[in-house]
């Protein structure tokens, strides 16, 4: 049932980003057309060429775009939460949002015309940042656990967030573009979309594949071992698919923070704790999510757009301290 709401929850927000725009566009056109793009139908929509184009190259990309990140970030925080067995985990936790910001900060700097070498400098810093984090918090060894990987990753964060703002002032007139790309952005095109299909596929499949493993890590990892499962394999899968899913979104999108801890936990609230729920719906939910708040970003300041940043962190920061107090009296 929950799915079903779930989908249907997508698909309403899909068909509002469709029909709003900049072009004014006859809703029932657009729904008409939308029609004519499915295998074996064709129906007349009455758009003129131009229009169909702007239908087809700029609003249906970008609001699949916005639902391949938003479901990558939500079904990573929630992998992260299940392997950290804590709430606030965040896709950005263990410095990919640091990685990907100094890796695409140099690439503005060093190779400002070569807008292909973004995506892929963030991607490879935002696995980078990872594996520093992941590698420091070993060397604390087995009895450091998860506590000390956050440690690590917080550790990584500063670092290369102060080199990132080191090499910012060698070319001061790129800031403007550093930040808007700090800020997130969703109208990357076909081009954008194809380049992340591959990875999200990888990543979102073995995350829900792990569902039922992460229910049985929620319980210890001594009684998870008791239970046949490998505690230290499991966790470390996850944290690769989450990671490798943080990237990816990371590289076509920038830095949308908030996601991976509001759906997820809205998720749990609705239709309980298990793994093998919150994952699917925190996919489905947090594509819908950003494509709401991409569609409030375009529409909020119109002809004027916002950053979707800016819009998941208006609805994120409130959520995030709303659950931290939950949390604070669940300890007491």
């Amino acid at each position: 049932m929950w799915v079903v709401c779930a989908l249907g929850v997508l698909a309403v927000s899909m068909i509002a980003g469709l029909l709003d725009g900049a072009a004014d566009i006859s809703p029932w056109q657009v729904v008409l057309q939308a029609a004519d793009w499915l295998p074996f139908v064709h129906v007349d929509s009455g758009l003129a060429p131009v229009e169909q184009g702007l239908l087809f190259e700029l609003r249906l990309p970008r609001v699949l775009l916005a639902a391949v990140v938003g479901g990558l970030l939500a079904v990573a925080g929630a992998g992260y939460q299940g392997v950290f067995r804590n709430p606030l985990a965040d896709p950005y936790l263990l410095g990919a949002a640091a990685g990907a910001g100094l890796a695409t900060t140099v690439a503005i700097v060093l190779l400002p015309d070569v807008a292909a070498s973004i995506p892929v400098a963030a991607f490879a810093g935002a696995v980078g940042g990872v594996f520093l984090a992941y590698t420091l918090g070993n060397t604390a060894g087995r009895a450091g656990g998860t506590a000390t990987l956050v440690l690590a990753g917080v550790a990584v964060t500063s670092f290369l967030t102060a080199i990132q703002t080191f090499v910012q002032q060698f070319k001061v007139e790129e800031l403007q573009r550093i930040y808007s790309w700090i800020l997130g952005d969703v109208g990357g095109g076909w081009d954008q979309l194809w380049l992340v299909l591959p990875y999200a596929a990888v990543s979102a499949a073995l995350l829900l594949l792990h569902g039922r493993m992460l229910d049985v890590l929620s319980v210890g990892d001594e009684e998870a071992t008791s239970l046949g499962v490998r505690a230290a394999r499991v966790r470390f899968t996850v944290l690769l698919a989450a990671s490798l899913a943080t990237a990816a979104a990371v590289a076509v999108s920038g830095l949308i923070g908030f996601v991976g801890i509001v759906v997820p936990h809205v998720v749990r609230r609705l239709a309980g704790g298990s793994y093998r729920s919150v994952l699917p719906l925190s996919l489905i939910g947090g594509a819908a999510f950003l494509v709401l708040a991409d569609l409030v970003a375009r529409t909020v300041l119109a002809p004027a757009e916002l950053p979707i940043g800016v819009v998941t962190m208006f609805v994120g920061a409130p959520f995030f301290v709303g659950v931290l107090r939950m949390t604070r009296r669940a300890a007491v």
